[in-house]
């Protein structure tokens, strides 16, 4: 084996450079490699937050759209609880109904409130009412109910003269206005809605 002294120049040159070389590559990869490897993990997660936006892009262009057709939903929502109520509102009910008498130009004597009726999504509420007035103001009074938004039927209706009340089988016997024909008992019923309850539990299986 030849001595270092005895190896020429240009071969210790070579020597040097492969040295370097080896140094060099292994800093590249002990260093630099890292960093590429990290770069190359930042493009991907670029590419994927630029896809995302060009998604998102898509429905900015129909946002204008999108807030039209939720105000057009909640309007409809609003329309449908004047037609039947989140709530019971038995005092808004009844006094629903005594200012529609007063504008047909009836009395409304008397409100007995009726046991509740729950469905799955909804609940009856009935009440009976015992009603007087001229004859046409009467049949005026069932024609508003039967045009307002809130869902009111009206059942069981018994009409009587004045002057016979006991076909009519109101409660109580009143001073009638000169004016004055007809007797009525109804019962009215509105409605509301709830959920619906929820579902039993199923029975525990014995071990």
């Amino acid at each position: 084996m030849a001595k270092i002294d005895e190896i020429s120049i240009v071969a210790k040159l070579g020597i040097m450079l492969a040295i370097a070389g080896l140094g060099v590559g292994a800093a590249f990869y002990g260093l630099l490699n890292p960093k590429i490897d990290a770069n190359k993990q930042l493009q991907v997660q670029v590419k994927a937050r630029m896809d995302e936006n060009t998604r998102l892009g898509e429905f900015e262009t129909k946002l204008p759209l999108l807030k039209q057709q939720l105000a057009e939903l909640q309007q409809q929502l609003a329309n449908q609880r004047l037609v039947v109520p989140d709530e019971k509102e038995a005092d808004k009910f009844i006094k629903l109904l005594h200012d529609t008498g007063a504008s047909a130009g009836i009395e409304i004597r008397r409100y007995t409130a009726l046991p509740t009726v729950n469905r799955e999504y909804y609940s009856e509420v009935p009440f009976t009412i015992d009603i007087d007035g001229p004859y046409f103001s009467v049949l005026g009074f069932f024609e508003r109910i039967a045009k307002m938004e809130r869902i009111v039927n009206i059942n069981s209706l018994q009409m009587a003269s004045t002057k016979a009340t006991g076909p009519a089988k109101v409660k109580g016997t009143y001073t009638y206005a000169p004016g004055e024909s007809v007797v009525a008992s109804c019962n009215a019923v509105t409605f509301y809605n709830h959920e619906a309850p929820p579902a039993p539990a199923a029975p525990a299986v014995k071990k």
